[in-house]
């Protein structure tokens, strides 16, 4: 090798090594995204580094996406994902009430808002940029898959996020193939002594449209806190199948559904003697909703309810 060639080599290596460190720098960034979210769009020229979210449903798909969160409001959360209950985690207020000073205190690169939280988008946004991932009861499934997309194209998951959804939208079809052959449907939410029964079009459903159960009672309810319910009216709809989420439970304090639910009115059911009475997860149905696990626990229990029973 002579003298003028070994320059033009370290040259051609070192502009190499260039060439290899900025394309890795650019696979490292996500290409600009935009998405759309219930209070408009959001672009994104980087991949969020900070992330804030009052939604357990974002937060549920964020850790299914291996996609770790700095702040998120206190309260009850599922097992998986009790980490965020830990000091090492900021907590950034309530579901309903941000904490304002602990949000600017994250100086966050992306917040998401959504359902109890929904109203202090504007506030929230100007601290950063802010999405909604609100759904309707109405369109429940569908708005909550697209979501988990979202998400999944704001952090450069696109791949994990459809193998999940293909996984949730084959066991879906296969639950919504059975669940209209099992009789009429009855879903009570038990609180403090008291009840309420939710029908189709009602916060609760997508029982009925999304996963295909025959309803008991057809007049639905557009608020959050259903049709007040009692044993005689449970008896009066003499459901086949009784669904019962725990809001108590899902909030961390005594369940007291099971002994509710257990007298001598609703012992006169048709799905009280045919023990298909059964308690939700009330926590995945109360609180956490649209996120991607949670609906495949959702999807599997309701399952596997009406398989081995």
């Amino acid at each position: 090798m002579t003298m003028t060639e070994r320059p033009s080599r370290f040259a051609m290596a070192l502009m190499a090594g260039v060439i290899a460190f900025g394309l890795g720098a650019w696979e490292s960034r996500a290409a600009d995204v935009t998405i759309k979210h219930a209070k408009g769009e959001a672009t994104f020229s980087e991949v969020p580094k900070k992330v804030l979210t009052f939604d357990l449903a974002a937060l549920d798909t964020l850790t299914a996406l291996g996609i770790d969160v700095a702040g998120v409001p206190g309260g009850n959360k599922p097992e998986y994902l009790s980490k965020y209950a830990g000091d090492d985690v900021a907590k950034i207020g309530t579901f309903f009430e941000p904490d304002y000073e602990a949000v600017n205190a994250a100086e966050p690169d992306l917040i998401i808002v959504a359902g109890r939280s929904s109203a202090k988008y504007e506030d929230l946004a100007k601290i950063a940029p802010t999405i909604d991932l609100s759904v309707s009861s109405e369109n429940f499934l569908p708005e909550a898959q697209e979501n988990v997309r979202s998400l999944a194209k704001v952090f450069g998951k696109e791949k994990e996020a459809e193998a999940l959804l293909e996984k949730l939208a084959t066991s879906t079809a296969d639950l919504k193939s059975k669940a209209g052959q099992q009789g009429k449907a009855l879903l009570v939410l038990t609180t403090g002594g008291k009840m309420s029964s939710y029908g189709p079009g009602s916060r609760f459903g997508m029982l009925f449209a999304d996963y295909g159960f025959v309803a008991a009672e057809t007049a639905g309810t557009k608020g959050t806190h259903g049709n007040p319910s009692s044993y005689e009216y449970i008896l009066e709809k003499n459901p086949d199948w009784l669904f019962v989420i725990d809001r108590d439970a899902a909030i961390g304090r005594d369940g007291a559904a099971r002994k509710m639910l257990d007298n001598d009115v609703v012992g006169q059911t048709t799905a009280w003697k045919n023990n298909h009475v059964v308690y939700l997860d009330p926590v995945a149905w109360y609180l956490v909703g649209g996120g991607i696990t949670a609906m495949q626990n959702t999807v599997d229990q309701l399952s596997k309810a009406i398989s081995t029973k």
